[in-house]
């Protein structure tokens, strides 16, 4: 066993919440891995975003925008960081975090904890290099939700990479009512327009993050609204609510479900938002990717890219550099020179 596998099995033994605060620390003191260099065949482009590979960083591991640098050196091709809200807040109270290690999987019920848009924009502000998307959202007790969208998008114009329009938590009570086609619209509209007035020079690509456990009309619905206000993609998906069977003892605690148990159900609304986009977006697909295998699914289903996070709290750092090796090995074993080329082939 190496340094960081050692560190991942020793942080196991932790309160989930603990581990990944020593985690981050970890990061924070340069002690993180180093991947080395991509694979040629890895490198995409994304609604304009050059990707040296299409294996991303899943927003909740970097709430704070504090280690987007580390991560990008383990071997993510990008790194989303968030959700920030304007204002601070401390999220829902502890426990909030469970590992199902029999079905590698996690239950969290955080509440978008984080220290508020002011410092996130501070750490944006003194990045380097690399691929860095904010992952904005709205504060629990806010009387204009769609307001602190705005805000967050303002505050953040000319910082970031991209921006993901977080409405799918299942954490913050009444969010995802914000996927209705009414309100929706209502807000796709008012980020435009704060979008078209700000300085069209730091324009980058806007997503929205959606919620699996959906209908195929809605899927419709919120593929016309994104391409009716500009927006560049969807991001398929969010932690579910749904409860398939499950072998842990903490698989009745309330939250969203991520990590193992979700990758079919992912994998299947982004079929279902590729056949209804029929190319017109890019989506980014996410969702119980544990290995390139998975990964590899997720584009062929319609995936212009990856992300991960809760298979991180099983294989440690390492698995990045796992999963890009076995699908670059898939991509030339199916006779497919570029990521690209096998976006939608299922």
């Amino acid at each position: 066993m190496n340094l960081h596998g050692a560190a991942t099995w020793a942080l196991r033994g932790l309160d989930p919440e603990d581990a990944h605060g020593w985690a981050l620390r970890g990061l924070r003191l340069g002690l993180g891995p180093v991947g080395g260099g991509d694979d040629p065949i890895l490198a995409t482009t994304v609604a304009g975003l050059s990707l040296p590979n299409p294996v991303g960083l899943a927003p909740g591991f970097d709430k704070d925008a504090q280690v987007f640098g580390p991560m990008l050196r383990t071997g993510f091709g990008f790194v989303e960081c968030g959700t920030v809200t304007p204002l601070p807040q401390a999220g829902n109270p502890r426990p909030r975090l469970f590992r199902l290690s029999e079905d590698r999987a996690v239950i969290n019920r955080m509440g978008f904890n984080n220290r508020g848009l002011e410092a996130f924009a501070g750490r944006l502000a003194a990045r380097g290099p690399g691929i860095i998307g904010a992952n904005i959202g709205a504060n629990k007790d806010s009387q204009d939700r769609i307001g602190d969208y705005v805000t967050g998008l303002t505050r953040l114009w000319g910082l970031a990479s991209y921006f993901t329009i977080n409405i799918s938590s299942p954490n913050t009570p009444g969010l995802r009512a914000l996927q209705t086609k009414a309100a929706l619209e209502e807000l796709l509209g008012r980020l435009a327009a704060a979008r078209d007035a700000l300085p069209a020079a730091c324009r980058v690509p806007m997503f929205l993050k959606v919620a699996p456990d959906l209908d195929a009309g809605e899927v419709e619905t919120m593929v016309e609204t994104c391409l009716a206000q500009g927006l560049a993609g969807i991001i398929v998906s969010n932690t579910t609510v749904s409860r398939p069977t499950l072998a842990s003892r903490f698989a009745g605690e309330a939250g969203g479900l991520s990590g193992a148990p979700l990758t079919d159900l992912s994998t299947r609304v982004l079929g279902e938002f590729a056949q209804a986009s029929a190319g017109r977006l890019a989506l980014i697909g996410v969702g119980g990717i544990g290995s390139g295998a998975d990964a590899y699914a997720k584009i062929r289903a319609g995936a212009c890219a990856v992300q991960l996070y809760s298979a991180l709290v099983f294989e440690g750092p390492g698995l990045v550099g796992r999963i890009k090796h076995d699908l670059a090995q898939r991509l030339r074993a199916d006779g497919f020179a570029s990521v690209d080329a096998a976006v939608g082939a299922h």
